[in-house]
């Protein structure tokens, strides 16, 4: 579980979940990752069986991000994490103070 962790991993497997994804439509759907930090942290996924990379020959290269199907398995857990994160949201709590960033 230590691929999940930190601020980028579980928001990467979200915006995969809707289907394959170019390097620049991950960057335009996390406007604040830079590119070094994403390409960090596809890595990482890639490593962890999470994310499958396919590199496309010709010109201009293409490169394209798939989740593999154990990053499927994840999905569910994802759903629920997310309906956690809106019942204590609607609870009025600091949500902040619930999740420690392990990337500091």
């Amino acid at each position: 579980m230590q691929v999940l962790s930190g601020r980028w991993p579980t928001l990467l497997v979200y915006y995969l979940q809707q289907g394959t994804k170019r390097f620049s439509d991950l960057r335009r759907d996390n406007p604040t990752i830079s590119h070094k930090m994403l390409t960090l942290e596809l890595r990482k996924l890639e490593d962890a069986g999470i994310v499958q990379r396919t590199v496309f020959e010709g010109y201009p290269l293409r490169v394209e991000y798939d989740l593999t199907p154990a990053g499927e398995r994840l999905l569910p857990l994802m759903d629920t994490l997310g309906d956690w994160w809106e019942t204590i949201e609607g609870l009025g709590r600091d949500s902040r103070m619930l999740v420690s960033d392990t990337t500091a």
